[in-house]
């Protein structure tokens, strides 16, 4: 959504990475789509840059261990939004989204992991 469409109240959040609830599905997916769209736009610059600075295994390791690090803190604050969602009894369906995303979110943590353990088995003098 443009700048000027959105509320004082919106641009705040958008700025400061806040987040309202929303429950219309239809704004639920103009934000989704909008998250999208975001990420891939400013994914060109991040594949640029990655290919300029990643020239080998230990050039790769800071960037992944600084990605697993904000995926696991991300991970550890949605086990907390399950638990509370099944403490407050919220719907199965959401219940079973949640556990799904924090498993996933396990398993690339996992992933992550590896990959810095193989950067550092194929690292120069190794």
């Amino acid at each position: 959504m443009p700048l000027a469409r959105r509320s004082l109240m919106e641009a705040a959040a958008a700025r400061f990475g806040w987040r309202r609830a929303y429950s219309d599905t239809t704004q639920v997916d103009t934000l989704l789509t909008e998250q999208t769209e975001t990420a891939y736009t400013e994914a060109a610059d991040h594949a640029q840059l990655a290919t300029t600075k990643n020239a080998d295994v230990l050039a790769v390791q800071p960037g992944v261990l600084d990605v697993r690090g904000r995926v696991l803190a991300d991970v550890l604050y949605l086990e907390g939004v399950l638990t509370g969602a099944r403490n407050r009894g919220l719907p199965p369906e959401l219940i079973e989204r949640l556990e799904d995303a924090v498993g996933h979110g396990h398993e690339l943590a996992v992933l992550l992991a590896d990959t810095v353990r193989t950067t550092a088995v194929h690292a120069p003098g190794h």
